[in-house]
């Protein structure tokens, strides 16, 4: 085992219970709190390159989302604003009154309604490669947003095929191949999908941001309420899934905001070139004052974000009757 694979190790999961569901989460070091948000049919073991190193000047916080992971996988609400709901309540749980907020893929969307819903637990907010900023997103998900897919889909992840992929993969590296950091991170993903209760939240997921056209959710027109919050974005030039003009958009909308594209890299910046990722997040915190925004104008955002969820439904529902 290397010796970052050791510091990696000691971070035991710990658990705790939400609004009566089970969280794991992962903790560590001391300082301004640091919250990980990672992607779809992720959990906190994709920041694993990165969370050592993190700690040593932070208070570092890495949850499984609900429904992905080690925590719980309710029948429920799967939406952007849910698991904002329960980042916060995770953060109240602990003790934690702000953070700094770190959302990678649908992570990043997860942390900008954070950000809109809870301005006031909300210190810096930083982009990774993030869902929820245009329309565009690669062919392999809108596929899986085929009606009927889901009910298919078990044959695809069938412990008999994962298990041929480990073995495969055990010949590639006796004979002298490497896997990527992000294949790696691809195929803990997929081998997640195996446990029906992760299957059913990834697609409750996946159809709250994603249909045939591409994201159906973006934040686009409401990114200038960022501007008063310290805003990173962090991005692959070479990321296979969102484009990088994501990225150059969001830095556009956002006044004041910082970019960062990594040459060479995919989806996964904080496993593909941790040691970069690192020291760019460290230096955009030194360089930057922490927010301190009032949650006056709560309601009236979260009202905003209810009535376009109910406007998306009746549109969707328009659709289907029209077929």
């Amino acid at each position: 085992m290397s010796s970052h694979d050791s510091r990696w190790a000691r971070l035991k999961p710990r658990a705790i219970t939400v609004n009566e569901e089970r969280v794991v989460y992962r903790c560590a070091g001391k300082g301004p709190l640091l919250l990980l948000v990672h992607g779809m049919a992720g959990s906190a073991e994709t920041w694993r390159h990165v969370m050592p190193a993190l700690a040593k000047r932070f208070t570092v916080l890495a949850p499984d989302l609900l429904g992905q992971g080690q925590s719980d996988k309710p029948r429920g609400d799967y939406s952007l604003g849910a698991h904002a709901n329960t980042l916060r309540d995770l953060l109240d749980a602990l003790g934690y009154p702000r953070a700094t907020v770190v959302g990678q893929s649908l992570g990043g969307g997860v942390a900008m309604q954070f950000a809109y819903q809870f301005p006031e637990r909300c210190e810096r907010l930083v982009l990774v490669d993030s869902g929820g900023l245009g329309r565009e997103v690669t062919v392999y998900l809108r596929m899986l947003t085929v009606p009927g897919f889901e009910a298919v889909f078990p044959l695809f992840c069938a412990p008999p095929l994962r298990d041929a992929g480990n073995l495969i993969a055990t010949w590639l590296g006796r004979a002298g191949v490497r896997s990527t950091p992000a294949s790696q991170e691809i195929w803990r993903s997929y081998t997640s999908l195996a446990d029906a209760g992760s299957r059913r939240a990834f697609f409750r997921s996946l159809h709250d941001v994603i249909d045939l056209s591409g994201q159906a959710v973006s934040a686009l027109s409401r990114l200038y309420r960022a501007a008063r919050l310290p805003t990173l974005i962090v991005w692959g030039a070479q990321d296979p899934f969102i484009p990088v003009s994501h990225a150059i958009a969001a830095q556009q909308a956002i006044p004041g905001s910082r970019l960062e594209i990594f040459d060479g890299v995919g989806h996964y910046p904080h496993c593909e070139a941790p040691e970069r990722f690192v020291a760019v997040l460290i230096d955009f915190i030194a360089s930057t004052k922490a927010a301190r925004l009032s949650a006056r104008g709560v309601d009236r955002v979260t009202s905003m974000c209810a009535a376009a969820s109910a406007a998306s439904l009746v549109s969707k529902a328009g659709r289907q009757l029209g077929r």
